[in-house]
């Protein structure tokens, strides 16, 4: 049995159309952060249940009901999201199998140690030459199967 997440970060308020088609079908979404407008968790949430955490352009009161990092368990994957990789503290990482980051809009998949490091890159406004993108990771019975999604 396949669950599959999608993960997205750095919308900056803007949920493009590519973006919730790509996302159809997921189990669950989340969304690491700088998500610009409480509308798009609210779209997103349309999709399939969402995780979201504040990231450092979400201010506000909309905002608040968003914390700076999460732990969740999903198919029996232990995934801690936080939304700029280098405040990382080291006994965070311990334990888990995924770290979801995003902040830096360039999209990476990582091994180190046995933990997978994921950040989606950037789905909202083009930031510089990076690609617009998201990722999704498959949870299924021999693993994990992260991949990154180009939207343009």
């Amino acid at each position: 049995m396949t669950f599959r997440i999608g993960i997205i970060s750095d919308t900056h308020g803007l949920l493009r159309p590519e973006a919730e088609r790509c996302l159809t079908g997921v189990d669950h979404i989340i969304h690491a952060g700088d998500i610009g407008a409480p509308e798009i968790v609210e779209a997103l949430c349309r999709i399939a249940p969402v995780t979201a955490i504040r990231g450092n352009v979400d201010s506000g009161e909309w905002a608040r009901e968003y914390p700076d990092t999460k732990l969740v368990r999903l198919a029996g994957k232990s995934i801690y999201i936080l939304h700029d990789l280098q405040t990382l503290q080291a006994d965070r990482g311990a334990g888990v199998d995924v770290i979801i980051s995003g902040h830096s809009h360039v999209p990476k998949i990582d091994r180190v140690g046995g933990v997978l490091y994921l950040n989606p890159g950037s789905a909202g406004r083009r930031r510089f030459k990076l690609p617009v993108t998201l990722a999704t990771l498959e949870v299924v019975s021999d693993g994990m199967r992260p991949a990154i999604h180009h939207l343009e």
